[in-house]
């Protein structure tokens, strides 16, 4: 049995097995459709979520490895859109297709929580591996520059 932290909540996991990819628990087990299977591989950002904070790709990392570890997706980022980053991709219309955006913005959350006044080099830095194939990588750093800003106290 595997016992997982998600979004705040306690998950069983009975009939999973330790080295299963988290991208297939959250999806096909535990219904969490929000983050997205791109590459498999850990190298396009569309299944990013969080481990106890920090940005880690769910298509490489095994269910085992994160036994008493806080996860959360882009479900569990904020309750109703509200999170910081959320209003700036609004606001600067960021998405086109969408399909990295859930990965994007729990990049750039993570992003914003460790260097909470990024520059440039701390974004392309922090956002490294996150691909956008519709190319709104200017929209992306105006967000998370208004973002970090928003998110001052």
């Amino acid at each position: 049995m595997i016992v997982l932290k998600i979004n705040g909540k306690a998950h069983e996991l009975a009939d999973v097995d330790a080295d299963t990819p988290l991208l297939w628990v959250l999806r096909d087990e535990l219904g969490l459709t929000g983050t997205k299977y791109g590459c498999g591989m850990a190298q396009c950002g569309a299944c990013t979520v969080h481990a106890d904070g920090q940005a880690v790709r769910s298509c490489v990392k095994p269910v085992g490895d994160l036994v008493g570890k806080e996860i959360t997706t882009i479900e569990g980022l904020s309750a109703d859109g509200d999170h910081p980053v959320q209003r700036a991709w609004k606001k600067f219309g960021v998405p086109q297709c969408g399909y990295c955006q859930a990965g994007q913005i729990m990049s750039a959350a993570a992003l914003i929580e460790s260097v909470p006044v990024p520059t440039d080099d701390d974004i392309d830095a922090g956002m490294a591996g996150n691909l956008c194939r519709c190319g709104t990588y200017v929209r992306i750093r105006a967000a998370i520059h208004a973002a970090a800003q928003d998110a001052r106290p």
